[in-house]
């Protein structure tokens, strides 16, 4: 299931407990990450679940049920 490995690579790059992860998690806000954490995430993401992700949709991916479902659409 895509959420589960999302949330996976998240706490795992994040050093955070999966539990604290939901899909309304604010990345950025409730998360922790910084700038330098985003590329990460998205360079585990892409290669994960062979997807390329754009900078334009990085821009609007805020939450954590964003990148599901833009695993989800583009896979």
């Amino acid at each position: 299931m895509v959420y589960d490995k999302v949330r996976k690579i998240i706490a795992d790059s994040l050093d955070i407990e999966e539990s604290t992860i939901s899909p309304d998690s604010v990345i950025t806000e409730d998360l922790g990450a910084d700038s330098l954490d985003i590329v990460d995430l998205v360079m585990s993401f892409e290669d994960v679940f062979d997807v390329e992700i754009p900078d334009d949709a990085v821009e609007t991916i805020k939450t954590v049920g964003d990148i599901v479902k833009f695993i989800e659409d583009n896979t």
